[in-house]
């Protein structure tokens, strides 16, 4: 069976910094009608930066849009056709100071296929050296270090519920486990 969707036409609601928000009217598989409320967004970076005593560096941030702190792995926006290499080397300088030896893509993620347009692209940072943090004037962070086996813990135990960190955690930890 044919699921492809066919847009019909698409009316913008929103424009702004970084979500554009418009609905699309869609011809559904069965010749019917439907609509479509999207959210596109440029996509983003995230990623698990461990040290050379196996900690991953997470920041505490305050999340508005839940009203309280989170605790996530450094992450950040990708501005209009930036590469996400690129991108991710400079957040998590920005937001830890770090600066990594070796640099590996653990790929892309997709953070809401339901409405929203964000692909998430996922690295692990290894090998360390720490310098300066300068994040943006908007972002206030807390960096925290915490062992990886530790870190498995808590999100296998829904203390963390941060999708990126959630995600990245596991992939580094199923990574390892093939490795053995």
């Amino acid at each position: 069976m044919d699921m492809t969707e066919k847009k019909l036409s698409s009316k913008l609601i929103y424009e702004g910094k970084i979500l554009r928000l418009h609905v699309d009217t869609v011809e559904l598989p069965n010749g019917k009608q439907g609509l479509r409320e999207v959210a596109d967004h440029p996509g983003g970076v995230a990623i698990i930066a461990i040290d050379s005593d196996d900690n991953v560096l997470t920041v505490k941030q305050y999340r508005y849009v839940f009203s309280r702190v989170f605790e996530e792995i450094p992450a950040g926006k990708l501005e209009r056709g930036e590469d996400p290499h690129d991108a991710a080397l400079r957040e998590l300088k920005e937001e830890t100071g770090a600066t990594p030896e070796r640099f590996t893509d653990l790929g892309p993620l997709v953070v809401s296929p339901g409405a929203y347009g964000e692909v998430l692209h996922l690295y692990l940072a290894e090998g360390l050296t720490i310098g300066e943090t300068s994040p943006d004037e908007d972002e206030f962070l807390d960096l925290v270090k915490t062992p990886f086996d530790k870190m498995v813990r808590r999100v296998l135990d829904g203390e963390l519920t941060d999708a990126k960190t959630v995600a990245g955690v596991l992939r580094v930890y199923a990574m390892r486990q093939q490795a053995q």
